[in-house]
Protein backbone atom coordinates (compact mmCIF):
# COMPACT_ATOMS: atom_id res chain seq x y z
CA UNK A 1 0.00 0.00 0.00
CA UNK A 2 1.23 3.28 -0.50
CA UNK A 3 0.35 6.88 -0.71
CA UNK A 4 0.55 8.77 -3.85
CA UNK A 5 0.07 12.81 -2.98
CA UNK A 6 1.05 16.30 -4.28
CA UNK A 7 4.62 17.95 -2.64
CA UNK A 8 3.04 20.72 -0.83
CA UNK A 9 2.23 21.25 3.10
CA UNK A 10 -0.99 19.56 2.58
CA UNK A 11 -0.36 17.00 0.33
CA UNK A 12 2.59 16.57 3.53
CA UNK A 13 -0.18 16.49 6.05
CA UNK A 14 -2.08 14.09 4.29
CA UNK A 15 0.81 11.35 4.26
CA UNK A 16 0.78 12.22 8.20
CA UNK A 17 -2.85 11.45 8.53
CA UNK A 18 -2.98 8.48 6.16
CA UNK A 19 0.62 6.57 7.68
CA UNK A 20 -1.28 6.82 10.84
CA UNK A 21 -4.10 5.37 9.98
CA UNK A 22 -3.29 3.10 7.42
CA UNK A 23 -0.23 -0.34 6.80
CA UNK A 24 1.63 1.88 4.29
CA UNK A 25 4.38 -0.46 2.85
CA UNK A 26 6.27 1.12 0.25
CA UNK A 27 7.24 4.68 -0.10
CA UNK A 28 5.02 7.58 -0.96
CA UNK A 29 5.07 8.91 -4.66
CA UNK A 30 4.98 12.34 -4.79
CA UNK A 31 3.69 14.05 -7.97
CA UNK A 32 1.65 16.93 -9.39
CA UNK A 33 -1.60 17.11 -10.58
CA UNK A 34 -0.98 17.53 -14.11
CA UNK A 35 1.21 14.11 -13.98
CA UNK A 36 -2.00 12.51 -13.24
CA UNK A 37 -4.59 14.63 -15.58
CA UNK A 38 -2.53 13.73 -18.63
CA UNK A 39 -1.78 10.11 -17.41
CA UNK A 40 2.09 10.26 -16.78
CA UNK A 41 1.83 8.59 -12.85
CA UNK A 42 2.42 4.59 -12.59
CA UNK A 43 -0.92 4.43 -10.41
CA UNK A 44 -1.75 1.18 -9.21
CA UNK A 45 -4.51 -0.93 -7.30
CA UNK A 46 -3.40 -0.38 -3.78
CA UNK A 47 -2.33 3.22 -3.98
CA UNK A 48 -3.99 6.15 -1.65
CA UNK A 49 -4.40 9.04 -3.64
CA UNK A 50 -4.88 12.49 -1.89
CA UNK A 51 -4.66 16.24 -2.40
CA UNK A 52 -4.51 15.00 -6.39
CA UNK A 53 -7.63 14.62 -9.53
CA UNK A 54 -9.06 11.49 -9.03
CA UNK A 55 -7.23 8.04 -10.92
CA UNK A 56 -9.54 5.23 -11.24
CA UNK A 57 -6.75 3.13 -11.02
CA UNK A 58 -6.08 3.70 -7.20
CA UNK A 59 -8.24 2.25 -4.11
CA UNK A 60 -8.52 5.08 -1.83
CA UNK A 61 -8.45 8.89 -2.82
CA UNK A 62 -9.22 12.36 -0.94
CA UNK A 63 -9.18 15.37 -2.43
CA UNK A 64 -11.14 18.89 -2.14
CA UNK A 65 -10.59 20.58 -5.07
CA UNK A 66 -13.16 21.66 -7.19
CA UNK A 67 -12.04 21.05 -10.39
CA UNK A 68 -11.51 17.42 -9.40
CA UNK A 69 -14.89 16.24 -8.00
CA UNK A 70 -15.51 12.82 -9.56
CA UNK A 71 -19.07 11.28 -10.58
CA UNK A 72 -18.00 7.89 -9.81
CA UNK A 73 -18.26 6.61 -6.63
CA UNK A 74 -15.19 6.17 -4.98
CA UNK A 75 -13.37 4.56 -1.81
CA UNK A 76 -12.13 7.45 0.36
CA UNK A 77 -13.86 10.99 0.65
CA UNK A 78 -14.23 14.36 -1.33
CA UNK A 79 -15.41 17.37 0.36
CA UNK A 80 -14.96 21.46 -1.09
CA UNK A 81 -13.09 22.28 1.96
CA UNK A 82 -10.50 23.97 3.35
CA UNK A 83 -7.65 20.93 3.08
CA UNK A 84 -7.28 17.54 1.46
CA UNK A 85 -5.48 16.42 4.49
CA UNK A 86 -8.77 17.71 6.66
CA UNK A 87 -11.01 15.71 4.31
CA UNK A 88 -8.79 12.70 5.02
CA UNK A 89 -8.89 13.23 9.23
CA UNK A 90 -12.59 13.48 9.46
CA UNK A 91 -12.87 10.13 7.48
CA UNK A 92 -10.58 8.30 9.56
CA UNK A 93 -11.03 9.91 13.01
CA UNK A 94 -14.73 8.75 12.21
CA UNK A 95 -13.80 5.47 11.70
CA UNK A 96 -11.84 5.42 14.98
CA UNK A 97 -8.74 4.28 12.77
CA UNK A 98 -6.35 7.31 14.08
CA UNK A 99 -4.57 6.85 17.61
CA UNK A 100 -3.70 10.13 17.95
CA UNK A 101 -5.47 13.39 17.41
CA UNK A 102 -3.82 16.21 15.03
CA UNK A 103 -6.44 18.77 15.49
CA UNK A 104 -3.59 21.47 16.26
CA UNK A 105 -2.01 20.64 12.23
CA UNK A 106 -5.16 20.35 10.71
CA UNK A 107 -6.29 23.96 12.05
CA UNK A 108 -3.15 25.48 10.73
CA UNK A 109 -3.12 23.26 7.67
CA UNK A 110 -6.61 24.50 6.55
CA UNK A 111 -5.32 28.12 7.20
CA UNK A 112 -2.83 27.79 5.00
CA UNK A 113 -4.28 25.75 2.09
CA UNK A 114 -7.66 27.75 2.04
CA UNK A 115 -5.11 31.18 2.32
CA UNK A 116 -7.24 31.85 5.59
CA UNK A 117 -3.99 34.70 6.74
CA UNK A 118 -3.94 38.12 7.75
CA UNK A 119 -1.87 40.77 6.76
CA UNK A 120 0.56 40.45 9.76
CA UNK A 121 1.06 36.20 8.81
CA UNK A 122 1.96 36.95 5.30
CA UNK A 123 4.69 39.97 6.16
CA UNK A 124 5.79 38.41 9.07
CA UNK A 125 5.54 33.78 8.34
CA UNK A 126 8.50 33.87 10.53
CA UNK A 127 6.11 34.79 13.60
CA UNK A 128 3.87 32.11 12.44
CA UNK A 129 5.83 28.54 12.77
CA UNK A 130 3.10 26.49 11.08
CA UNK A 131 3.13 29.46 8.16
CA UNK A 132 7.12 29.47 7.75
CA UNK A 133 7.41 25.59 7.88
CA UNK A 134 4.73 25.39 5.10
CA UNK A 135 6.90 27.33 2.89
CA UNK A 136 9.85 25.84 3.40
CA UNK A 137 7.91 23.15 1.09
CA UNK A 138 9.44 23.31 -2.57
CA UNK A 139 9.82 21.38 -5.16
CA UNK A 140 13.34 21.98 -7.45
CA UNK A 141 15.74 19.67 -6.76
CA UNK A 142 16.51 16.12 -5.37
CA UNK A 143 17.25 17.28 -2.21
CA UNK A 144 13.12 17.78 -1.86
CA UNK A 145 11.79 14.70 -1.63
CA UNK A 146 13.38 13.31 1.71
CA UNK A 147 13.50 16.70 3.23
CA UNK A 148 9.26 15.89 2.57
CA UNK A 149 9.73 12.71 3.82
CA UNK A 150 11.34 13.58 6.89
CA UNK A 151 8.90 16.50 7.56
CA UNK A 152 6.24 13.47 7.41
CA UNK A 153 8.01 11.60 9.59
CA UNK A 154 8.93 14.46 12.57
CA UNK A 155 4.86 15.99 12.36
CA UNK A 156 3.25 12.19 12.92
CA UNK A 157 5.30 12.23 16.62
CA UNK A 158 6.67 15.99 17.12
CA UNK A 159 5.56 19.39 18.25
CA UNK A 160 5.80 21.82 15.78
CA UNK A 161 8.51 22.92 18.06
CA UNK A 162 10.56 20.28 18.17
CA UNK A 163 9.94 20.32 14.61
CA UNK A 164 11.22 24.01 14.07
CA UNK A 165 14.71 23.43 16.16
CA UNK A 166 15.53 20.72 13.57
CA UNK A 167 18.65 22.21 11.80
CA UNK A 168 17.39 21.16 8.40
CA UNK A 169 14.07 22.70 9.07
CA UNK A 170 15.46 25.61 10.52
CA UNK A 171 18.05 25.96 7.51
CA UNK A 172 15.62 25.97 5.30
CA UNK A 173 13.33 28.26 6.67
CA UNK A 174 15.83 30.56 7.48
CA UNK A 175 16.63 30.65 3.55
CA UNK A 176 12.63 31.54 2.98
CA UNK A 177 12.96 34.46 5.11
CA UNK A 178 15.77 36.03 3.20
CA UNK A 179 13.76 34.45 0.13
CA UNK A 180 10.34 36.44 1.06
CA UNK A 181 13.12 39.49 1.81
CA UNK A 182 14.17 39.85 -1.73
CA UNK A 183 11.12 38.84 -3.35
CA UNK A 184 9.42 42.33 -2.81
CA UNK A 185 11.82 43.96 -5.03
CA UNK A 186 11.71 41.29 -7.52
CA UNK A 187 7.80 41.47 -7.59
CA UNK A 188 7.74 45.36 -7.90
CA UNK A 189 10.17 44.88 -10.87
CA UNK A 190 8.26 42.12 -13.18
CA UNK A 191 4.90 43.13 -12.08
CA UNK A 192 2.15 45.28 -13.96
CA UNK A 193 -1.45 46.05 -13.24
CA UNK A 194 -4.24 45.02 -15.96
CA UNK A 195 -7.71 46.45 -15.94
CA UNK A 196 -6.83 48.41 -12.83
CA UNK A 197 -7.64 44.90 -10.87
CA UNK A 198 -5.49 42.32 -11.91
CA UNK A 199 -1.62 42.29 -11.02
CA UNK A 200 0.24 40.11 -13.63
CA UNK A 201 4.10 38.77 -12.54
CA UNK A 202 5.72 37.57 -15.56
CA UNK A 203 8.80 35.96 -14.94
CA UNK A 204 9.86 34.39 -18.43
CA UNK A 205 12.36 37.01 -18.77
CA UNK A 206 14.46 35.60 -15.75
CA UNK A 207 16.55 32.92 -15.86
CA UNK A 208 16.25 31.55 -12.67
CA UNK A 209 12.28 31.88 -11.42
CA UNK A 210 12.28 33.53 -8.13
CA UNK A 211 10.87 31.73 -4.87
CA UNK A 212 8.73 33.66 -2.34
CA UNK A 213 5.41 33.78 -0.59
CA UNK A 214 2.81 34.04 -3.26
CA UNK A 215 1.00 36.06 -0.90
CA UNK A 216 2.98 39.31 -1.16
CA UNK A 217 1.49 40.66 -4.07
CA UNK A 218 -1.89 41.23 -2.51
CA UNK A 219 0.02 43.33 -0.08
CA UNK A 220 2.13 45.41 -2.27
CA UNK A 221 -0.93 45.68 -5.05
CA UNK A 222 -3.84 46.34 -2.67
CA UNK A 223 -6.20 47.68 -5.56
CA UNK A 224 -6.00 44.13 -7.27
CA UNK A 225 -8.38 41.36 -6.69
CA UNK A 226 -6.68 39.02 -8.64
CA UNK A 227 -3.68 37.57 -9.41
CA UNK A 228 -1.66 35.76 -12.13
CA UNK A 229 1.72 34.55 -12.48
CA UNK A 230 3.77 33.18 -15.30
CA UNK A 231 7.07 31.29 -15.79
CA UNK A 232 8.53 28.65 -18.01
CA UNK A 233 8.66 25.56 -16.80
CA UNK A 234 11.77 24.02 -18.10
CA UNK A 235 14.66 25.09 -19.32
CA UNK A 236 14.11 24.79 -22.52
CA UNK A 237 11.16 26.96 -22.37
CA UNK A 238 8.96 24.81 -24.46
CA UNK A 239 6.26 24.64 -21.35
CA UNK A 240 4.84 27.88 -19.08
CA UNK A 241 2.83 27.56 -16.17
CA UNK A 242 0.27 30.06 -15.06
CA UNK A 243 -1.14 30.58 -11.88
CA UNK A 244 -3.75 32.24 -10.70
CA UNK A 245 -5.27 33.20 -7.62
CA UNK A 246 -8.47 35.55 -6.11
CA UNK A 247 -6.84 38.60 -3.53
CA UNK A 248 -7.26 37.45 0.03
CA UNK A 249 -7.59 40.77 0.93
CA UNK A 250 -9.66 42.14 -1.53
CA UNK A 251 -12.31 40.24 -2.31
CA UNK A 252 -14.59 41.10 -5.00
CA UNK A 253 -12.82 38.35 -8.04
CA UNK A 254 -15.93 36.81 -8.66
CA UNK A 255 -14.56 34.89 -11.32
CA UNK A 256 -14.40 30.62 -10.11
CA UNK A 257 -10.46 30.23 -10.92
CA UNK A 258 -10.47 26.12 -10.31
CA UNK A 259 -13.42 26.41 -13.35
CA UNK A 260 -12.04 28.60 -15.48
CA UNK A 261 -8.31 26.78 -15.86
CA UNK A 262 -9.93 23.43 -16.52
CA UNK A 263 -10.63 24.83 -19.73
CA UNK A 264 -6.61 24.52 -20.18
CA UNK A 265 -5.93 21.27 -18.59
CA UNK A 266 -5.35 22.48 -14.95
CA UNK A 267 -7.94 23.43 -12.15
CA UNK A 268 -8.12 23.63 -8.24
CA UNK A 269 -9.97 25.91 -6.14
CA UNK A 270 -12.61 28.55 -6.92
CA UNK A 271 -10.21 30.93 -5.57
CA UNK A 272 -7.36 29.90 -6.55
CA UNK A 273 -5.73 27.09 -9.28
CA UNK A 274 -2.75 26.77 -12.04
CA UNK A 275 -2.04 24.64 -15.50
CA UNK A 276 0.67 24.27 -17.39
CA UNK A 277 1.01 25.53 -21.35
CA UNK A 278 2.70 24.90 -24.60
CA UNK A 279 4.47 28.19 -24.40
CA UNK A 280 3.16 28.93 -28.30
CA UNK A 281 -0.23 29.33 -26.21
CA UNK A 282 0.41 31.05 -23.38
CA UNK A 283 -0.25 34.87 -24.76
CA UNK A 284 -3.35 33.74 -26.54
CA UNK A 285 -4.44 32.05 -22.95
CA UNK A 286 -3.11 35.05 -20.97
CA UNK A 287 -5.11 37.35 -23.01
CA UNK A 288 -8.39 34.99 -22.74
CA UNK A 289 -7.72 34.54 -19.40
CA UNK A 290 -7.25 38.49 -18.17
CA UNK A 291 -11.01 38.86 -20.64
CA UNK A 292 -12.37 36.72 -18.39
CA UNK A 293 -11.00 37.84 -15.30
CA UNK A 294 -11.45 41.59 -16.35
CA UNK A 295 -15.49 40.74 -17.03
CA UNK A 296 -15.15 39.99 -13.54
CA UNK A 297 -18.49 37.53 -14.05
CA UNK A 298 -19.75 34.70 -12.16
CA UNK A 299 -19.57 30.99 -13.68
Amino acid sequence: MRIVTRPDFDGIVCAVIIHEAEEINAPALWIEPSQVQNREAEIREGDIMANLPHDPRCSVWFDHHVSNQAEEKIEGAFKIAPSAAGVAYEYYRSANRLPREYDELIHWTDIIDAADLNEDQVLRPEAYPYILLSMSVKNRDETDPPYWNRLVAMLREQTILEVMADPEVKQRCNEVVEENRLYVDILKQHTVIHHGTISIADFRSMETVPSGNRFLTYCLFPQSHASIKIRYADSGKKSVLMSIGHSIFNPTCRVNVGKLLSNYGGGGHAGAGGCSLDARDADRVLEEVLAILGANQEA
